[in-house]
């Protein structure tokens, strides 16, 4: 290979690199996404069961101070607690986060059961 042809080529690993940084980032930022929706459904799906847990042998007043108990209010977590039947349900209800959870879209929901406790029996 002569001088001047090698000449010519000079710089092109730092403009390869410019331009493969962008996708790079992106696809940092769809894996972080990815994350953060995977452990919101994983912390709806355990506040809800703790949630039903806590209505089934306290009544419905521990319902939601249980699932608000395991969750972070930067979550904007709701929850819906009651009976049915012979179990008491509850669903738990947290945004989507874009990036982080403070910034949201749509929404995720958690649902947990558990026997009715009986007192006496």
């Amino acid at each position: 290979m002569r001088a001047r042809d090698r000449d010519r080529d000079r710089g092109q690993v730092a403009i390869e690199f410019v331009g493969t940084v962008p996708l790079i980032l992106l696809l940092v930022a769809a894996v972080w996404e990815c994350v953060l929706i995977g452990y919101a459904f994983s912390l709806a799906g355990n506040a809800a069961d703790e949630a039903a847990r806590a209505g089934a042998v306290r009544g419905a007043a521990e319902c939601a101070a249980a699932a608000k108990e395991h969750v972070s209010d930067v979550w904007g977590m709701t929850t819906d607690c009651g009976p049915s039947g012979e179990i008491y349900k509850a669903t738990v209800t947290l945004k989507i986060p874009v990036f982080h959870p403070g910034l949201n879209f749509g929404s995720i929901h958690g649902t947990g059961g558990a026997a009715m406790e009986r007192d006496g029996e």
